[in-house]
């Protein structure tokens, strides 16, 4: 490594050599279960890594602010139609640079100061772009959230219709990012709507299994619009979309996705994101399928090596996350760290019965097998990594002497699934990705 980069100045040197370290220690030696992230194909990031990521495009295809934009066009053009065909939604718009934006640009769309908006709970994994504390606060829209169901882990539909009922927002917004079970949307889409209410569904974490027809599709039950970003469940690039079936819906978000909060919207995701949609169309299903059996195999796993997971009594979960209760076992953020330092990725997560002000060291972990999943990993995996992780957080084992395990297991799972065929070490040396391969 140190021949590679010298006579570079130091700043420059140490930061490559983070770099190549860090891209090295994840992607060969790591078992990743964060639940929000994913990689993508070697050929979605050669497509990625263009002098698209140095070039503008404000506007539409065809409809731009800037000349030179004529392939940019052709490409925005097909990831729409791709993306069209993938979801079966007619209107497409990819130009969100995430999630966030993505809901944001229908926040705005579709409802301004002093509108009130009913929201999934927080327990039921509302994300905080959908809060009083996020984007939906900053817009000033008021935050209503719907009523819980403790025992179902979700919405709970009889007291939220109510709500939907007497409160008339302008807004209904479900999906969540802590997401065990599906919401209850043609219920509350149905209340929505009698009250002549827009309904969004954030699909950010289950985008890739709707790809894949492991998940109910949002507009087919009642969404009026789906937002999301485009690199969790759905293995692109990062980045955010908004898809509907309603002409002057998709007018009306685009109006404001540019210039209200996209100017330049990242043009090298598009290149990356079609090759995506184009994989996800053929490889989808068999990915998803995996996804949801993994995920299942994962909490049962678990739950027999020791651990409180959540949900035992509805199966578990329905998606690619399990939801772990450490409390017991010193809480969230200390057993997190302990998992990563043996090369097991995780995240703390607050639980429903945590209070907010828990968050620093909250009872639970949230976990995600998407991206072990795209490896190539399967269930008999998922039950070798529940017992690394009990011989760290139940057994009391040495991290260090366990990540030499995670590190084994790893090297068997090293090159990325449902993708089609292509070998990154046969491109000409200047369209190499150094630091990755």
């Amino acid at each position: 490594m140190a021949e590679m980069f010298q006579g570079l100045p130091d700043p420059v040197r140490m930061v490559l050599e983070q770099t190549l370290t860090h891209n090295r220690w994840r992607r060969y030696e790591c078992v990743n279960l964060i639940a929000s992230e994913n990689v993508m194909s070697p050929l979605a990031e050669m497509a990625y890594m263009s002098d698209f990521m140095h070039r503008y495009a404000e506007g539409k295809p065809r409809k731009r602010y800037y000349q030179g934009t004529r392939y940019i066009d052709e490409i925005e053009l097909m990831v729409m139609e791709l993306m069209g065909k993938l979801f079966n939604a007619e209107y497409v718009e990819p130009r969100p640079i995430s999630g966030t934006i993505a809901n944001a640009t229908v926040f705005h769309a579709f409802a301004g100061p002093g509108d009130k908006a009913v929201i999934a709970p927080v327990q039921a994994g509302a994300h905080v772009s959908h809060t009083k504390f996020g984007t939906l606060g900053a817009l000033g829209i008021e935050h209503i959230e719907m009523p819980y169901d403790a025992e179902e882990m979700n919405v709970d539909v009889d007291k939220a219709v109510r709500l939907i009922e007497e409160v008339k927002p302008r807004l209904v917004v479900l999906g969540g990012s802590v997401y065990l079970f599906p919401h209850p949307l043609r219920e509350v889409a149905d209340a929505a709507h009698s009250v002549g209410a827009i309904v969004m569904y954030d699909a950010a974490h289950v985008l890739g299994l709707i790809a894949g027809k492991r998940w109910r599709h949002p507009l087919d039950h009642g969404a009026d619009l789906v937002t999301s970003s485009t690199h969790k469940t759905f293995p692109g690039p990062q980045g955010g979309v908004i898809f509907t079936r309603v002409k002057d819906l998709y007018k009306a978000v685009s109006k404001v996705v540019f210039p209200r909060f996209v100017s330049n919207h990242h043009l090298h995701r598009l290149p990356a994101l079609a090759v995506t949609t184009a994989e996800m169309l053929e490889y989808g299903e068999a990915y998803a399928d995996q996804v949801v059996r993994n995920a299942k195999a994962l909490a049962e796993a678990l739950a027999a090596e020791g651990f409180k997971v959540l949900g035992e009594h509805k199966g578990y979960t329905q998606s690619h996350q399990v939801v772990l209760d450490v409390r017991e076992l010193g809480g969230g953020a200390k057993i997190a760290e302990l998992w990563e330092k043996a090369n097991i990725i995780t995240n703390k997560n607050l639980l429903p019965y945590d209070p907010p002000d828990a968050i620093k060291n909250p009872s639970g972990i949230r976990l995600g097998v998407q991206e072990m999943t795209r490896f190539g990993m399967r269930e008999d995996e998922m039950r070798e990594i529940a017992r690394l992780m009990r011989r760290v957080a139940i057994d009391g084992e040495d991290p260090g002497k366990v990540a030499e395990a995670v590190r084994e297991l790893r090297s068997g799972f090293l090159e990325v699934k449902y993708t089609f065929p292509f070998d990154p070490s046969k491109l000409p040396v200047s369209e190499k990705l150094p630091l990755l391969y």
